[in-house]
């Protein structure tokens, strides 16, 4: 979402390289320069002003010290206001209250709502050890009220039934009667979105704020709204008491402006950041590595934080014995490795987080694959006899013909896969022999950018 802005950001430091030390001058050159490249992003003209003006007053004061140069001292300035802008520290979600612990979502159809609610309720179930109750008092939307029914059932958490007969207000109060007699510790109430916003929305969702009386208001919005997103905020924010803001769609392949200026309208934290259609996709938002991405800089934290949630220790563990043994590499394991970058988001969402040099390299590299590649190859490895999978090398012509047909594929992809795997198979015996310089120079054909 943010390449236009991390490439325009960049191109600010490279003509700072050259400079000896940072004056009023180059300064104010580099600030015009970050201007355009806000501007660009659909983020708000007053945010860009007052957060132009705070990076121009603050990177005047710097002092360029120790082997850094005048960009990077810049750098420094501009990923602490960039963080300053979006919250500072992260916000988490208040729930320290007698039960249930109401969750009150607002915002425009058509922005997410009720597929956060979802994934908000995955969250709180998975990681807080919550007991969450989904409600709909959406009575206006066909099918709103079955699409949250759906995603509690495919959540696996409780859901409170209601009918577009009904008002919101006595849906809402009837669920949190239920949650205190069936020890549902947290509410999640889906509340009616409309296209734009009306008066009558409005003081629907006020009255429901008043009956319930929340511990949480989220504002969701879409992050691919750009500058609308600013005036929807502002009117949310001026009707409720809200605590936090969700962002939806930050994946997604807009200029992400929103994410830049909804903090700064409403003074209220981002909690939440959603990306991805799948219900895991819902990040706790961290205001300072959101700055590094944007930046370049990567995100290699939240890198981590995927890898232990998707990686199955018990399959490492039995892979490390397996080649400990000196028994091979096979297919088998090869797919197992898909299948848990899948469960971390895939290929796409690992390479976003990485530093930007790390990230264009893999996307300039011949070998690039995305995660149509990855579903392809396992595909593949699926068309195959576990015999097969055990002994890649029994594979001939007539058994490829049988693989590619079984996989939907031309046989040359499954050539291509077979070449690449006897790649991998070679570093995986230099591993096993130690040598890590050798397959450090192996992998050099195989990662270019390696050095």
């Amino acid at each position: 979402m943010f390449d236009t802005l991390t490439e325009r950001l960049a191109r600010v430091v490279k003509t700072l390289r050259g400079e000896a030390r940072l004056t009023e001058d180059n300064i104010a050159d580099a600030m015009r320069e970050v201007r355009m490249a806000l501007l660009e992003a659909d983020v708000a003209l007053p945010v860009v002003r007052d957060f132009t003006a705070r990076v121009k007053e603050k990177a005047l004061g710097e002092e360029v010290i120790g082997s850094l140069t005048p960009g990077q001292a810049l750098v420094g300035v501009v990923h602490r206001e960039l963080t300053a802008l979006m919250g500072g520290e992260t916000a988490s979600l208040d729930l320290n209250v007698a039960p249930p612990a109401i969750i009150l979502m607002a915002g425009l159809q058509g922005s997410g709502k009720t597929t956060t609610a979802g994934k908000l309720a995955k969250l709180l179930k998975e990681r807080l050890r919550k007991k969450p109750l989904l409600v709909s008092c959406d009575v206006y939307r066909p099918a709103a009220i079955d699409q949250l029914k759906t995603l509690a059932q495919q959540v696996g958490v409780d859901f409170f039934p209601s009918q577009p007969g009904q008002q919101p207000v006595e849906i809402a109060r009837a669920a949190v009667d239920h949650a205190r007699r069936h020890y549902n510790d947290v509410v999640i109430v889906d509340t009616a979105g409309r296209l734009a916003i009306d008066e009558a929305m409005m003081k629907e969702i006020a009255a429901l704020h008043e009956a319930l009386a929340p511990t949480e208001t989220l504002f969701v919005v879409d992050a691919m709204q750009g500058q609308d997103a600013v005036n929807v905020a502002k009117a949310f924010n001026e009707t409720l008491p809200l605590t936090g803001v969700v962002l939806t769609k930050l994946d997604g392949d807009a200029r992400g402006g929103a994410a830049l200026s909804v903090r700064h309208v409403t003074g209220k934290p981002i909690k939440f950041a959603g990306v991805g259609e799948k219900l895991d996709g819902l990040e706790p938002f961290h205001p300072e590595r959101m700055a590094s991405r944007i930046l370049g800089m990567g995100d290699i934290l939240s890198l981590v934080e995927e890898a232990r949630k998707g990686v199955d220790e018990r399959e490492a563990k039995r892979l490390a014995e397996k080649l400990k043994k000196g028994k091979g590499f096979d297919l088998e394991d090869f797919r197992n490795q898909i299948v848990q970058m899948k469960k971390m988001g895939g290929l796409s969402s690992l390479i976003d987080k990485l530093p930007a040099q790390f990230a264009q390299a893999a996307a300039k590299s011949p070998q690039a694959m995305d995660d149509r590649a990855l579903n392809r190859i396992e595909g593949i490895i699926n068309s195959m006899t576990p015999l097969e999978r055990a002994k890649p090398e029994i594979i001939k012509a007539s058994r490829k013909r049988r693989i590619a047909a079984g996989a939907g594929v031309p046989v040359q992809e499954v050539n291509r896969l077979l070449n690449q795997f006897e790649q991998m198979q070679k570093v995986m015996k230099q591993m096993q022999k130690g040598g890590l310089q050798k397959m450090m120079r192996s992998m050099k054909g195989l990662l270019p950018g390696l050095r």
